[in-house]
């Protein structure tokens, strides 16, 4: 058979009635792809210690994120590509094929239906909360008051958990870390829910408020998310997260973005669980 182009486009058009065409949910070869394109595609949000934009040149140089998407990128002999996204919209961008992977998200029961995760954790982190120095809070129902305002990232395992374990709280979602976290800084909550890590460099930047960690802790792996449909580059991605996990990499990435960022790391609760 001689292919021209009309017979190209016809045949073409009757693979897209028919279901065959490649979609980007159901995308195989990921890897072959990646290296094609020269770049690995990661999803960031301004949310230290995990992303941080310079605002002066508005690269994205540090936070254990930017390291991991550095090194993974390294080991594929490819370009660290940046992809600027929100919590809340990380695996639909996933999905349409706008980014490759999205560290430092949860593997919840609702992102599996959507993404594949890693079976290896890439840290551990506690659900804590920066809030007024007057309020007294010591566990999770001291927050179960409708006179208690509380800002959170919409879409989130913080917010489900709030919704959850607290509802009669006055809970305000927000599109992000940085608005939650400015709805605290204002005035606007009495307090911000996050895991601890945000928080440590939240306070050390605002210069007010305390951070409880309240009971039961509640202390949460954390992964990576990728396109579902390649069996191959999850477990090429389960691999790089283990190897940084078990060898304390992902731990001394957070120590120097901790340390770069005016911390003493030492008083910051470690992301490896086996050193909590």
């Amino acid at each position: 058979m001689t292919f021209d182009r009309r017979t190209f486009v016809r045949l073409l058009g009757a693979a897209t009635t028919l279901g065959l065409t490649a979609t980007p949910s159901l995308a195989a070869g990921e890897l072959d792809a990646i290296r094609e394109r020269g770049a690995l595609r990661v999803g960031v949000t301004q949310a230290p210690p995990w992303y941080s934009k310079d605002l002066m040149s508005g690269d994205w140089t540090s936070g254990v994120g930017v390291s991991a998407g550095q090194a993974m990128a390294e080991a594929l002999d490819v370009d660290f590509e940046p992809v600027e996204v929100t919590w809340g919209t990380a695996v639909a961008a996933l999905q349409s094929g706008k980014i490759d992977i999205m560290f430092v998200l949860d593997a919840t029961d609702e992102r599996k239906e959507a993404a594949a995760f890693p079976e290896a954790p890439l840290l551990y982190y506690s659900l804590a909360l920066l809030a007024r120095d007057d309020l007294e809070v010591a566990t999770w129902q001291d927050l179960a008051d409708p006179s208690v305002s509380l800002a959170v990232p919409q879409a989130t395992s913080m917010d489900a958990f709030l919704t959850e374990n607290v509802p009669d709280a006055d809970i305000q979602r927000f599109p992000g870390n940085t608005e939650a976290i400015a709805a605290f800084q204002s005035g606007r909550v009495d307090a911000v829910v996050l895991f601890h890590p945000p928080l440590i460099a939240a306070r050390q930047r605002l210069g007010s408020g305390k951070i409880v960690v309240p009971t039961p802790v509640q202390s949460n792996e954390t992964s990576a998310a990728v396109r579902q449909g390649d069996p191959d580059f999850v477990a090429f991605v389960d691999e790089q997260l283990r190897g940084w996990y078990e060898s304390g990499q992902i731990q001394d990435w957070y120590e120097e973005f901790l340390t770069g960022f005016g911390l003493e790391p030492d008083d910051a609760p470690p992301i490896i669980r086996e050193r909590l």
